[in-house]
């Protein structure tokens, strides 16, 4: 609904793409009235890629280096969701260390992602100091992950059946001191931010999503929970091991930015409670399943043959995705993360379908700014949490 104004009154404003609190290549068309926000259009693409086709003409060996650059922020859940769907087409069972691996993998990366949504949205809204602060705790993190993976940033850790290697010797007492220590850090950050005038002024009541407006718009993630209700994949689906440790979906029924916040305050303290469960019962044995892997094998070359003795690149294996589709989905920190996955008894996916969360969940950002100030646009835009890569594919 548009605010009536006269037309030589309206100004109109482009945010982006290029724009330190776009929070990647977005673009705003925002038509404003003073201060008053009439319209605002958001302009996507400028991170496309043809993630979904390039996927289509690869492996899914081959395709799983691709993955992280979606949400580059939480790259184990790309990883996690590209192996789970040809898992669960092949009915492949993943061991279970290796299940509790890619849970405090899982867990650390939601952290990570949480960390680097708090520090850029305070400092939308006017406060830096803690911009500086996530930034020590992240570090730790990518420690933990370079330890694991040999990679900060873009893992490619995760494989069909298990993890690529074994946690090294001495990783899990490290992982055990950062926990201890980032419970301290999470107070330091609520006595800091929670109960000051100036933030609640910013975020209190702004950007408000009903219950019923929540379910009509398919939004997920914390934007849903934050909104009064307690759906989270975790619980749902009981994927990997969840259902083994002792945790509680964290919600709020405000519906505003603040509540959006304290989800996700409150989910990056129940991350640390199941990797300490984890990091407690971790099981011994194996980190992959490699008897039950069906390989497409081709014909083996001979000694003197020419492939053999000329060709240096020798072809990955290739798991062949069985005649059937179907739609697998983990909890991503920024919502429903999903895959429509359809097989034809080939090496390669026949279609390879990705359901973003921050695509849906910006869907209602016009809604949500109307009738706002031009200030509240990076209030209620920082607290979506959006990642172009993902949006955009």
């Amino acid at each position: 609904m548009n605010v009536p104004a006269r037309i030589k009154d309206l100004m109109i404003v482009n945010m982006g793409p290029q724009h330190p609190s776009m929070h990647g290549v977005l673009r705003l068309i925002v038509t404003l009235d003073g201060e008053d926000v009439i319209d605002c259009e958001p302009i996507l693409g400028y991170l496309h890629r043809g993630m979904e086709k390039i996927a289509e003409n690869r492996t899914i060996i081959q395709y799983l280096p691709y993955v992280t650059r979606w949400d580059y922020l939480a790259t184990m859940f790309t990883e996690a969701i590209t192996v789970n769907g040809p898992e669960q087409l092949g009915n492949i069972q993943v061991p279970k260390r290796a299940s509790y691996i890619r849970v405090i993998m899982l867990e650390l990366s939601r952290i990570a992602s949480h960390l680097l949504w708090l520090g850029p949205f305070m400092a939308d809204i006017g406060a830096q100091t803690p911009f500086f602060y996530i930034f020590r705790e992240r570090e730790l993190i990518y420690d933990l992950f370079e330890a694991a993976t040999g990679m900060r940033m873009m893992h490619n850790y995760f494989r069909i059946g298990g993890v690529a290697a074994d946690l090294p010797y001495g990783w899990i007492d490290k992982c055990f001191d950062f926990c201890n220590y980032f419970l301290t850090r999470v107070i330091e950050y609520q006595k800091l931010i929670t109960r000051n005038p100036i933030f609640l002024e910013r975020v209190e009541g702004v950007g408000v999503v009903g219950r019923e407006e929540v379910l009509n718009w398919g939004l997920s993630g914390p934007m849903l929970r934050a909104s009064g209700i307690q759906w989270d994949l975790r619980k749902v689906d009981n994927y990997e091991c969840y259902d083994e440790f002792d945790w509680e979906v964290q919600w709020q029924k405000e519906g505003d930015s603040l509540a959006r916040y304290l989800v996700r305050i409150g989910e990056m303290m129940e991350s640390i409670k199941i990797i300490q469960q984890a990091l407690e019962g971790i099981p011994g044995g194996p980190y992959e399943n490699l008897e039950i892997r069906s390989f497409d094998r081709e014909r083996e070359p001979e000694w003197n043959d020419f492939e053999y003795r000329f060709i240096g690149k020798k072809s990955s294996p290739t798991f062949e995705l069985p005649q059937q589709e179907l739609y697998v989905r983990v909890e991503a920190p920024k919502g429903e993360l999903g895959i429509f996955l359809i097989g034809d008894h080939n090496g390669f996916p026949w279609r390879w379908k990705i359901r973003p969360p921050g695509f849906i969940n910006l869907q209602i950002l016009p809604q949500l700014v109307k009738r706002m100030k031009l200030a509240d646009i990076m209030t209620i835009l920082g607290s979506i949490d959006i990642i172009m890569g993902e949006v955009d594919r």
